[in-house]
């Protein structure tokens, strides 16, 4: 209670600006129609839409590249970029028709050879574009307007694709840009969306600008989702970037910025009875994991994964990451999100029951752990990740393991996560994470489900029975058959552990009351205006 008292306090003081380079609340600018003032949920690290999967460099891209779908309140995928998206009879060719008026932030119009190439270097990285790769004979622009994929195979599926909510954004680029490697940041960061990325002003770990694009053209329908018109109210967004929880807190009831995207828990009751409005906007929620690197000891052994897996209690990491608000999270929770017709319950007792720590650390050993350091990574950027950090560290310790928490900014984790050599050589264990629950809806967007040599992201788990069942999701018929595939997958995932799931949770967003049309879904900046 008393760091409580003494924001309250802190945020009475009128005028004194609690963060340097932001206003205090005696300020015009602090309360302007024309500039909003966001914390985003970290540092933006990278500004390249195809450089990570990280979801602040995903909700970046959405502000600055226009997507060729987008997908409603429903989930359902609405044309955006586009006119009109045809498939043929066969099922082998779709005709994407750019609508009219598209225009990139350098004054270029948007032609169909920019989207070939953007798409082309986006299919390199997306886990659910490698799909499309795969059954992809060409892809080509006829002419300026106009985007032909030709495929071996029907791909029904192509819209969901093209307007899904989950990282990687497509990120349409000018076609200059879009030849880059995609291993190699992009020199400019230059889209067709609502609004532009300003280069000069950035700040690295501190602050990033956007300046309304006066020439973009906006849907005529309503905004809803990722869906309908994109209208941008504020000349001018600013991300301020504030590490520490309690200085985030005090700015927003100061009104030195408007809006806070994930508020740590304990700090949610100091906004009661306020003028800060707190809710969950984006409801397909995130999936708490705990992956480990399957490349190196001790993880490359599945036995190991699997007792790991034995001795987690979900309950216990959301609250440390979450908190006491059950209403914030749900658990037992499997590896997929529990509104997929692929969600099963098969085995999801052993996340919520009490373990028999002196029997797991037998299994351990005999299962092969001779003692190795478990370097483990975390980020203090990320409340929750940090939790999940510590919980994973007390539960393997009590498992009998060498355990190395380390505790690092995000940029630092996210290049680590990309080591795939031995702790002794900068590499890692594992790490806590979560991922977007829209994105756990089937096996094709689940970036951590990914089982392949060459197809697995951070952590590399190979199991190539995941992968076959993955190739007959995209051939299932019916809901039936969709769940014996989730069915079956869940039955390996607990056996060989691609990941553990941890829960699944929401995460609240606090913002000044005088601001209306967030829309329900993750961070975007159209249709919101102050009043």
């Amino acid at each position: 209670m008393k760091r409580r008292q003494f924001l309250m306090a802190s945020a009475a003081t009128f005028g004194v600006a609690i963060v340097p380079g932001l206003t205090g609340v005696g300020s015009a600018k602090a309360q302007s129609q024309s500039v909003l003032k966001f914390i985003p949920q970290a540092d933006l690290a990278v500004i390249d839409p195809h450089g990570t999967p990280a979801y602040v460099t995903r909700n970046h891209a959405m502000l600055v590249y226009d997507t060729l779908y987008g997908v409603d309140a429903n989930n359902v995928p609405q044309p955006q970029m586009i006119e009109t998206g045809v498939q043929s009879d066969d099922g082998l060719l779709w005709t994407l028709t750019l609508r009219d008026g598209l225009k990139f932030h350098d004054g270029s119009p948007v032609r169909g050879a920019d989207v070939v190439a953007s798409l082309n270097r986006w299919m390199k990285k997306d886990g659910f574009a490698g799909a499309l790769a795969n059954v992809l004979v060409k892809l080509d622009a006829p002419d300026d307007k106009t985007i032909a994929f030709s495929l071996s195979k029907p791909f029904p599926i192509l819209p969901d694709l093209l307007g899904k909510m989950a990282s990687y954004s497509t990120g349409i680029m000018p076609e200059r840009l879009a030849l880059t490697d995609p291993n190699t940041p992009v020199e400019e960061i230059i889209g067709s969306g609502p609004y532009r990325f300003v280069m000069e002003e950035r700040v690295p770990g501190s602050l990033n600008v956007y300046e309304k694009f006066d020439d973009y053209v906006p849907r005529s329908e309503p905004a809803e989702n990722l869906a309908g018109g994109k209208i941008a109210h504020f000349d001018r967004i600013e991300w301020h970037t504030i590490p520490d929880p309690a200085t985030a807190a005090a700015a927003l009831q100061a009104g030195e910025v408007d809006w806070w995207e994930q508020p740590t828990p304990d700090l949610l009751p100091i906004f009661e009875g306020s003028d800060v409005s707190v809710e969950v906007k984006d409801r397909s929620g995130a999936l708490g994991l705990l992956r480990m690197n399957c490349l190196q000891p001790p993880f490359n052994n599945p036995k190991i994964r699997e007792v790991v897996l034995k001795a987690t209690n979900q309950t216990q990491f959301m609250l440390a990451g979450v908190g006491d608000n059950e209403e914030l999270w749900s658990v037992p929770q499997g590896f997929f999100n529990p509104k997929s017709a692929l969600a099963s319950t098969e085995g999801l007792d052993t996340f919520v029951e009490t373990k028999d720590f002196d029997a797991l650390k037998k299994e351990l050993i005999d299962a092969g752990y001779k003692g190795e350091t478990v370097v483990l990574l975390a980020t203090a950027d990320y409340p929750v990740i940090n939790a999940f950090g510590e919980v994973a560290a007390d539960m393997m310790r009590k498992l009998g393991m060498n355990v190395d928490l380390q505790v690092q900014d995000w940029a630092t984790m996210a290049s680590r996560m990309k080591n795939t050599g031995p702790v002794s050589d900068g590499g890692y264990s594992a790490f806590g994470n979560f991922s977007a629950g829209a994105g756990a809806m089937n096996p094709a967007s689940h970036t951590y489900l990914r089982s392949g040599k060459d197809t697995a992201f951070d952590g590399w788990p190979d199991i190539p029975e995941i992968e076959v069942l993955r190739a007959a999701w995209f051939d299932a018929r019916t809901v039936e058959e969709q769940a014996e595939i989730g069915r079956k997958i869940q039955e390996i995932a607990l056996k060989q552990v691609p990941f553990v799931p941890l829960g699944l949770f929401y995460f609240p967003t606090a913002y000044k009351t005088n601001l209306k049309g967030i829309l329900e879904t993750m961070p975007v900046f159209w249709n919101v205006e102050r009043v």
